[in-house]
């Protein structure tokens, strides 16, 4: 048997929305049906949304109880944004949005929510100008300008303006990692960065160069490949003023002065300023860049595009002097030392001079007695790998059997 609905009159259920409770659970309501219900907007603005879900009614009959009847202007017309429907056995009033389908339980919320669809932000901060969607929104915004930070976390002290943001920090704490990758198993503390995340598996890249055309999965990334067009550095470090168009370069470059390598190889006990995946591939042997064109594999993504050049024949560095292209920046600068004359490694036993560093140390194995290249077949050392090479030529030759 079919129940029958009635149409909600105007200014039913336009209350204030209700404060978002931080058990998602609270956040939604079943009906009869069974149908979660979400009792408040979809404010795209807030950050708090790691913890909480908007519902999302069927679009059309798939609810044997209850039916679209009318628009919130009381007439039939389907194509109104909004409409609104009554469950006369529960008493239940439900506003659906024509555009994505979600649903509310107050006329106010769906009207702060048809904001998301039409772009119009009402509120405005008087300070920097920004606009929101809804009053809560633009009352989280001022905490920038206020400094005030009232979700503290009890175990290390941090501050945060937003709950989400808060909520999300905890489970650094927990070790919670409620999001996990459907592909690859890996779990997630927050919701972001698993959505990020997935874009590695799907090969998605919303965020596009204008420039060049390169696309990006993340904005942060984005936003820092475009200073490379521009020019722009404005992460400069505090002790010698080096400037970096990425944030990401900053904080190693800031273990120079300092002297501290926080990470740590647990194979060689080997410590590093940066990063320690790329030098654990020494031990794993992993190379994970290979060459689309000779197959040829390398264990850093910067070494592949360095080789890349072999193949495109690019030389992107050019000695204004004599006119020579190098595909590397250091062999460019070692190349300038030759018009320059600049000798800046110098041996500390015979106080010989030279221009690059790997001739300099080639040189102090003279001193040292160092032979790292040895024949497997005579046993006799070499200094130098090209000797070795040379060597080896001579065990390699075959006589010929007409002479």
């Amino acid at each position: 048997m079919q129940v029958p609905v009635t149409l909600c009159q105007e200014g039913e259920a336009d209350g204030e929305e209700p404060a978002r409770n931080s058990d998602p659970a609270a956040d939604f309501q079943a009906t009869s049906e069974g149908q979660l219900l979400s009792s408040h907007s979809s404010e795209a603005e807030t950050d708090d949304s790691d913890d909480w879900e908007e519902s999302r009614e069927p679009q059309s009959g798939s609810n044997p109880q209850s039916e679209l009847l009318f628009s919130d202007d009381g007439s039939d017309d389907a194509e109104k944004p909004s409409s609104c429907s009554v469950n006369k056995n529960t008493g239940e009033k439900v506003w659906s949005c024509s555009l994505c389908g979600q649903s509310f339980k107050l006329k106010g919320t769906i009207k702060r929510h048809m904001r998301v669809h039409t772009g119009e932000k009402p509120f405005t901060c008087s300070i920097c100008g920004k606009g929101f969607t809804d009053k809560k929104t633009v009352s989280t915004h001022m905490r920038v300008h206020t400094g005030e930070k009232p979700f503290s976390c009890s175990v290390c002290g941090k501050g945060f303006t937003q709950k989400g943001h808060f909520n999300t920090h905890m489970r650094i704490h927990t070790g919670e990692k409620p999001f996990t990758c459907s592909v690859c198993g890996k779990g997630f503390a927050d919701k972001k960065t698993f959505h990020v995340h997935m874009r590695i598996h799907t090969g998605e890249k919303p965020f596009s160069c204008s420039v060049c055309g390169k696309g990006f999965t993340q904005i942060g990334h984005f936003k820092a490949h475009t200073r490379v067009h521009t020019g722009e550095k404005p992460f400069t470090c505090t002790v010698c003023g080096k400037a970096f168009s990425d944030k990401r370069h900053l904080k190693p470059h800031m273990n120079v002065h300092t002297g501290e390598k926080p990470f740590s190889c647990s194979v060689c006990g080997k410590s590093f300023k940066g990063n320690l995946n790329t030098h654990m591939r020494t031990h794993t042997g992993e190379k994970p860049f290979p060459c689309s064109l000779c197959g040829k594999e390398f264990s850093q993504k910067g070494n592949l595009k360095l080789h890349m050049r072999i193949h495109t024949g690019e030389k992107p560095f050019s000695c204004s002097v004599c006119g020579k292209g190098f595909t590397q920046k250091g062999h460019f600068n070692t190349h300038m030392r030759i018009h320059t004359g600049e000798k800046p490694f110098t041996c500390s036993v015979c106080g010989k001079g030279f221009a690059d560093k790997k001739t300099f140390h080639v040189h102090m194995r003279i001193h040292t007695g160092e032979k790292p290249f040895s024949c497997s077949v005579c046993g006799k050392g070499f200094t130098q790998i090209g000797h070795f090479k040379a060597h080896t030529r001579v065990h390699t030759v075959v006589d010929d059997p007409l002479s």
